[in-house]
């Protein structure tokens, strides 16, 4: 995997998110939150949907977007 400093700079990388492991389809140092919006370096991304295919900054914006296609989360105790 390419760190921040290498490769093609600040271009967005595509990503097919699988299982417990990324493949890069495009090159790229980033990524964006599906939620947030906020660039996510590749070397630091942890967070992602497989069914939706969209990368999270943190696990709250992925439980921000669990509760937004799934409302009745939020009444859960």
């Amino acid at each position: 995997m390419m760190n921040r400093f290498e490769g093609p700079g600040g271009r967005e990388a595509r990503i097919r998110y699988l299982d417990g492991d990324f493949q890069v389809v495009s090159p790229g140092s980033f990524v964006r939150c599906a939620v947030t919006g906020e660039s996510i370096p590749l070397d630091e991304l942890k967070y992602w949907n497989v069914a939706r295919q969209e990368a999270y900054v943190s696990a709250a914006a992925s439980l921000r977007r669990e509760i937004e296609v799934y409302p009745e989360l939020r009444s859960r105790r």
